[in-house]
């Protein structure tokens, strides 16, 4: 869950840093098992400073996805399987991180808790499970943490795949919790089609909703997406894309 070093490599005061020269952090569960938010704090605040000294502009993470069981495949870089733990240990890293300038990126959001079929595989779950336990680290982290970005999640949430969904991005995560940072897709995520389906050209539906980011945009072009024709035939507005 921390910075990639297998490829990368940044300029400080004129020397080269390598990977070897990188911090090997503990996994995120580890630092959930400590129950410390000012620990949380000082080391999202080393992971800043190292951001800054290699030349690393963000952090995709922290991760505030639940352990919803022993076998699923990115326990280690999730909190805890309580909302509550994991949410104030991710608003605590993620003040860390931003006081030393650089960005995080929440995820994955929401309902993220499995790794196979993960693009497909719906999470059906009604809305107080989903408010009280599966949304609720990620709302600590905004209303607490201030995070500047979030990641949504592969997997649709009843029926609706999270890249495209409107209730989610804008009517709980911006109305209700006030958020004001952009919003992000996992790399190539899907949307749902016209007919609900799985797709990955609909992008009208990721614009409304106010995902504001398609990773990896240049593959979304090669898709022909449905951008130019939902503003031809009105259901996009002009609005919906300068917003994003």
């Amino acid at each position: 869950a921390g910075f990639n070093t297998n490829s990368l490599t940044g300029q400080f005061g004129g020397e080269t840093m390598d990977k070897e020269t990188w911090t090997a952090y503990p996994s995120e569960a580890l630092m959930g098992c400590s129950w410390n938010k000012d620990l949380m704090f000082e080391l999202g605040r080393s992971m800043g400073a190292e951001a800054d000294k290699t030349a690393i502009d963000g952090w995709y993470a922290p991760g505030v996805n639940l352990h919803r069981n022993a076998y699923l495949g990115r326990n280690f870089e999730y909190y805890s399987e309580d909302p509550l733990l994991a949410g104030k240990c991710s608003a605590a890293a993620v003040r860390g991180v931003q006081s030393q300038k650089a960005a995080v990126s929440i995820k994955h959001f929401a309902c993220n808790n499995k790794e196979a079929n993960r693009f497909a595989s719906d999470s059906r779950l009604s809305e107080r499970a989903l408010r009280e336990i599966y949304l609720k680290g990620f709302e600590i982290a905004v209303k607490e943490g201030n995070a500047t970005a979030i990641m949504t999640s592969y997997n649709p949430i009843n029926g609706y795949w999270s890249a495209s969904n409107y209730d989610l991005t804008t009517t709980v995560l911006r109305n209700e919790w006030g958020y004001k940072g952009f919003v992000m897709t996992d790399w190539w995520a899907n949307v749902s089609g016209k007919n609900g389906e799985e797709c990955k050209t609909a992008l009208s539906g990721m614009v409304h909703a106010q995902n504001d980011i398609y990773m990896v945009s240049p593959d979304a072009v090669a898709r022909e997406d449905d951008l130019f024709e939902s503003l031809e035939n009105g259901t996009l507005k002009r609005a919906d894309l300068q917003r994003c």
